[in-house]
């Protein structure tokens, strides 16, 4: 029985992963870019000084009340898209496709950007205020009430995958990172870390959604200048490579020599694939999970809190995805599948880069510490995803979000526990397949993103 899920599985996967969906999911933000003016080049400094930049203004505060500050909106979201993947997932997509993979990955990126802006204003454009007044949005409410009501059952299919999905993806696979960082930092056993790791969920949840920013606000910015701090180190002390290592990632982006051996002229595939796969899965844009954040923040015009997502976008793939690449790439160790299968994961793989450049065994430390923290964070964030999921499912139930919150809590034990192996790839598989009713409510909704876009700029300098 096993045995055949895996394969079902597998198959499944193969297609949402594949070059097919890479390819509409790249393709969606190619078309986006072209049809909003390419805001990613044209507005890149607006954008910069008005997210990051306007943390340093002290008259550029804002408060959220029952909602999520802007700030709080995208460190949330970010939570949950800067994860394992940037590292583990990261240095697989090397060993496999080459120096040529990180190429792609900044392409991806690149019109990744345009793609995450545009889900974040239709998720502001369509979201509800409920009774309370606190706002919800995200693919499933721009689906139903930017397409109709007749395309309610394609919302409610997204829902389905995204409440799935945040078992897996968002929660036993994280657990399972966070008990084997805490074994290798202080030798916890991993039911301890599992039942530590449930009460403190536990805390936050209790919170709903502004603890959740709240604690996002103040860990996301940690663990990313943490993780960049280091990497930055660890380029400066091979700066005199840094050249070289840029003019290989380009040159074998386009070359014809596979990668560890294999088929002449198979290379600038996998690159491509890998590159591509791995910059979609890390900054999640086309995937429909950070819009659900973002539309929970106070801000009322749908471009304001949407140019967050170009941030994103950048943050996590331009910048942490890239300083693993480099560290990897400098650390001259040997590439290719077989080269892979030497170290017990990806993550080990990526210790060893980190150490063959660092003094004794920082790099392993800064590697388990990065981890512990992106999973954590990602945790936080989906299990404020699951919840919207259900909550549309069922119309808000409060049962429902009271059983919903209880079976993630101990979700958190099982994934620490567990090998979790087969659930991590289904869940990759509900991952990805959220992107295909995302993707279609993407074009079909296009022009009014591009409408937003127009009035929102039309005054801008």
């Amino acid at each position: 029985m096993m045995e055949m899920i895996t394969s079902i599985n597998g198959t499944i996967n193969s297609f949402v992963w594949g070059p097919i969906m890479l390819a509409l999911l790249v393709g969606t933000g190619v078309y986006l870019t072209i049809r909003t003016g390419c805001i990613q080049v044209k507005w890149f400094g607006y954008i910069m000084k008005n997210t990051v930049g306007s943390l340093f203004r002290k008259d550029d505060k804002k408060e959220g009340g029952k909602n999520l500050t802007p700030f709080q909106a995208v460190t949330t979201a970010l939570a949950g898209t800067v994860g394992t993947g940037n590292i583990a997932g990261v240095t697989g997509a090397i060993f496999v496709g080459g120096p040529g993979a990180v190429f792609w990955m900044w392409v991806s990126a690149f019109f990744g950007m345009c793609t995450k802006y545009a889900e974040i204003a239709l998720a502001m454009k369509y979201r509800i205020t409920d009774e309370n007044g606190v706002h919800k949005g995200g693919p499933m409410y721009y689906i139903e009430n930017g397409l109709g009501k007749n395309w309610k059952p394609l919302a409610v299919i997204f829902a389905v995958l995204g409440g799935l999905a945040s078992f897996g993806i968002g929660n036993i696979a994280q657990s399972s990172e966070i008990a084997g960082a805490m074994k290798g930092l202080v030798g916890l056993n991993p039911l301890i870390t599992g039942i530590l790791l449930a009460v403190i969920i536990s805390f936050v949840l209790v919170g709903g959604v502004k603890r959740i920013g709240q604690v996002t606000s103040y860990m996301v910015p940690f663990m990313a200048m943490f993780y960049i701090a280091a990497g930055i180190i660890v380029i400066v002390m091979k700066i005199n490579m840094v050249p070289a290592v840029f003019v290989n990632i380009i040159t074998s982006a386009f070359s014809f020599e596979a990668v560890g051996g294999g088929v002449f002229g198979y290379a600038i595939m996998v690159a491509m694939k890998q590159g591509f796969a791995r910059g979609v899965f890390s900054n999640e844009a086309g995937l429909g999970s950070a819009p659900i954040a973002h539309a929970a923040s106070s801000t009322e015009d749908p471009a304001e809190q949407a140019i967050w997502g170009v941030f994103e976008v950048f943050i996590d793939t331009i910048v942490i995805c890239t300083i693993t690449a480099m560290t990897v790439l400098l650390s001259g160790i040997e590439l290719g599948p077989d080269a892979l299968s030497a170290y017990a994961s990806k993550g080990a793989a990526a210790v060893y880069a980190f150490n063959s450049i660092l003094p004794g065994t920082i790099g392993g430390l800064i590697i388990q510490i990065s981890l512990l923290f992106f999973a954590l964070s990602t945790i936080l964030s989906w299990s404020y995803y699951g919840e919207r999921c259900w909550g549309y499912i069922s119309n808000n139930s409060k049962i429902v979000n009271a059983v919903y919150k209880v079976i993630f809590i101990l979700f958190c034990i099982v994934g620490a526990t567990g090998s979790g192996t087969l659930m991590w790839d289904i869940a990759d598989t509900l991952n990805g397949m959220m992107a295909i009713p995302n993707l279609i409510a993407l074009l079909f909704l296009s022009g009014v993103v591009v409408n937003i876009t127009k009035d929102y700029f039309k005054d801008k300098k």
